[in-house]
């Protein structure tokens, strides 16, 4: 039995004393389960689909910063190379800079290789996910 409510949808009606056999009454309930899972994924997928466009947009933004930082850079290094040459000349200037730029790697290298290593990954995760197998078993730990 369906009834058309005020914004036309066909919406099904359920009677005051459900007479139905028991397994129509888990079919219907299995399908209407079933219904609003596959509803729920359709709307992640498009959620998922709308945040990876707008990340996209934003990581191609954020790659053209870097590029033109790297620019920027490039061109102080350049810059100081010349200003320290008229100092004491060309080729030390450019050892100078050089220098300046291998310390500036290996501290940026050295912090992030720390920094590395403290990453935990996903613990709590890797915990639960342990626990399911005894859970569907029916032998959940008890903390």
């Amino acid at each position: 039995m369906t009834d058309q409510t005020a914004s036309g949808a066909a919406t099904r009606q359920r009677p005051e004393s459900d007479d139905r056999p028991i397994g129509e009454v888990f079919s219907a309930v299995t399908a209407d389960l079933s219904t609003l899972i596959r509803q729920e994924v359709a709307l992640a997928k498009a959620e998922i689909r709308q945040s990876a466009t707008q990340a996209g947009a934003a990581a191609g933004k954020l790659a053209g910063a870097g590029v033109a930082g790297h620019m920027v850079l490039l061109f102080v290094s350049i810059s100081a190379w010349w200003g320290l040459g008229q100092f004491i000349g060309n080729a030390w200037s450019a050892l100078v800079v050089a220098a300046f730029w291998a310390v500036v790697g290996a501290v940026l290298y050295t912090s992030g290789r720390t920094q590395l290593g403290q990453v935990e990954g996903l613990p709590r995760t890797t915990e639960t996910t342990k626990q399911i197998p005894p859970a569907l078993a029916g032998h959940e730990e008890t903390s």
